[in-house]
C-alpha cells in the first residue's frame, strides 16, 4: 500500500469528516471507497463505449423484434 499527501480545501475536508464519521468508517476508508467507485464507474464507461462502437443496428433490431408486444404491467405504464 502506498502513502499519498492530499491537499484539500476545508470545506471538502469538512464534509469528507462527517460522512465519514456517520458512516462509521475513517477518513482513508472513505476517501479510498470514493476513489474506488470513480475508478470503476470510468473503466465502466469506458467498456460500454468501446463495446457500443461494435454494435451492429441490425442485431439489435432484431433482438428487440423477439420481444412479444404485450400491454404493460401495472405501474410501469409512465
Amino acid at each position: 500500500m502506498s502513502a499519498l499527501s492530499l491537499r484539500l480545501p476545508d470545506s471538502i475536508h469538512r464534509h469528507i469528516k462527517e460522512i465519514a464519521q456517520k458512516e462509521g468508517v475513517s477518513i482513508n476508508q472513505f476517501i479510498s471507497s470514493a476513489v474506488s467507485e470513480k475508478i470503476s464507474a470510468l473503466l465502466t464507461e469506458d467498456y460500454l463505449k468501446s463495446r457500443a462502437k461494435r454494435a451492429r443496428k441490425k442485431d439489435f433490431k432484431n433482438i428487440l423484434d423477439k420481444v412479444p408486444d404485450r400491454e404493460p404491467l401495472s405501474g410501469d405504464e409512465l
